[in-house]
């Protein structure tokens, strides 16, 4: 008679086997061990079936439709997995708690608002601890150079070079690893904090560049959870409310707008800013575009002259 297999157990096995085949888990991975201890937690034996998905993706009351479909899209790779192992799961249809995916629209941080973010990291407990420098050091990182937080949460003491003045990114999107340079003034906040984390700790249980008090790598549960309560303290809210990911969108969105207003050829820039931020495909950078309305204006105004322009004979 077989043994009853956990969840958490299915999705551990799956995760290992898609890493096999070159995929990356973030916030998906995420949904997929929240699901699994659902699972798990109430006691679930048996085929995956629609209620179970249904029961999990709509449990937090308070979150949004949108989010409720997400969380399900999420995980749809892995119970397609497991009905390919065994046929008695099921795989809710698609589009049965809503469309999948939108594209939020993304808030865009004035200057001001990115300089209260690093005064409330800066103010975190403790006082005279690492967190506060941590915090305060990889917040500036995404918002000077537009990396994703798993990029920045993925960075080792090697792949920081202070000397040079460049990232080494590992773990990027679809596992492409590139060389970003940083400006001098974020190559001082790195060379700084590195000197602070090696003052608190000299042998570190953990060689990721950013560290937590205990010396162990930063997760991003946590700096999520930091993010949050420092956004309710500054009092933004709006709909959608800021994300640690906006920081990444005023990156690519103050450069493109930079380069429209000096009247340069933003085409050969944005195949410039794609690589710099590691985009699969330049088509992913053109959405900037369309992201905010004073860019909408700068390229109607762009086009307007490009159409006045005499055809030739």
């Amino acid at each position: 008679m077989k043994s009853h297999r956990t969840m958490t157990s299915l999705v551990d096995e799956y995760v290992a086997f898609r890493r096999r085949l070159g995929f990356t888990f973030g916030s998906v991975g995420c949904e997929l061990g929240l699901f699994a201890k659902y699972a798990d937690r109430t006691r679930h034996k048996g085929p995956i079936n629609t209620d179970l998905v249904v029961r999990w993706a709509t449990s937090n009351s308070k979150s949004s439709p949108d989010y409720r479909a997400w969380r399900f899209h999420a995980i749809r790779s892995f119970l397609l997995h497991r009905v390919a192992e065994d046929p008695r799961n099921e795989v809710p249809p698609r589009g049965l708690l809503g469309r999948g995916f939108r594209r939020a629209q993304p808030h865009i941080f004035s200057a001001r608002e990115t300089c209260a973010l690093l005064q409330a990291t800066s103010a975190l407990g403790p006082a005279r601890g690492l967190r506060p420098r941590t915090y305060t050091t990889l917040f500036g990182l995404l918002a000077a150079t537009g990396l994703r937080i798993s990029e920045a949460l993925g960075l080792t003491c090697p792949d920081v070079d202070l000397e040079g003045g460049t990232l080494r990114v590992e773990k990027g999107k679809g596992g492409r690893a590139r060389l970003v340079p940083v400006h001098g003034t974020t190559r001082a906040a790195l060379l700084r904090y590195a000197r602070q984390r090696r003052r608190r700790h000299l042998l570190p249980r953990s060689n990721a560049f950013f560290l937590t008090e205990r010396g162990t790598a930063v997760t991003y549960p946590w700096v999520a959870r930091t993010f949050r309560t420092i956004r309710a303290q500054l009092g933004w809210r709006g709909r959608p409310a800021p994300r640690i990911h906006d920081l990444r969108h005023t990156f690519a969105v103050r450069n493109l707008l930079r380069w429209c207003r000096a009247g340069q050829n933003v085409d050969s820039r944005i195949a410039l800013l794609s690589k710099y931020l590691g985009h699969v495909n330049v088509t992913g950078t053109y959405w900037y575009l369309t992201a905010v309305p004073e860019l909408m204006a700068l390229t109607s105004i762009r086009f307007e002259r490009w159409a006045a322009l005499p055809g030739e004979e």
